[in-house]
């Protein structure tokens, strides 16, 4: 292959990949100016679940094993009655994952009190992947991150917290 030379000593390869790459500089640009974040969408009868005002307590635990998680969080128990999926909609392989992934994510948060609102990450969450919680205790932690999620405008992983 022969390359052609300019009267100022620029080849035709050099004229190519500056121009590629100014392609793709502008390509790189255009997407990340236009890419935004998908936004959740709250009904009323969510928002109506948000704004109560009573304390819920949740008492998540299974007779099958010796843990329990107490939840104190006004509306979520109504919000779990009325907005959350039924139970058995998940596997429970599914909504493990899911709380692993969240749980991981809450921790770091409570070990960051300057960073995040220690008013909404108060206490660690004891969770193993290696432990059998049964699908009542992760069904309704894993709906209690949905719902935390999307009361307080939170995101603890890579997925969108839908209903």
């Amino acid at each position: 292959m022969r390359l052609l030379k300019s009267k100022k000593g620029i080849t035709m390869k050099n004229v190519i990949l500056k121009t590629c790459g100014l392609l793709i500089l502008i390509v790189l640009v255009a997407n990340s100016c236009g890419s935004t974040k998908e936004q959740v969408t709250i009904s009323d009868e969510e928002k109506t679940a948000f704004k109560k005002q009573a304390g819920d307590t949740i008492k998540i635990a299974s007779d099958k094993t010796e843990y329990e998680i107490i939840i104190i969080e006004p509306g979520f128990n109504f919000w779990l009655q009325s907005i959350a999926q039924p139970e058995g909609y998940y596997s429970q392989s599914y909504l493990e994952n899911r709380n692993n992934i969240y749980v991981i994510e809450w921790n770091q948060r409570v070990l960051q009190p300057q960073r995040y609102s220690p008013n909404l990450y108060e206490l660690q969450i004891d969770y193993s992947p290696h432990i059998d919680y049964g699908y009542e205790v992760n069904y309704k932690l894993y709906n209690y991150f949905i719902y935390f999620q999307r009361k307080y405008n939170q995101r603890l992983g890579p997925f969108i917290p839908r209903i």
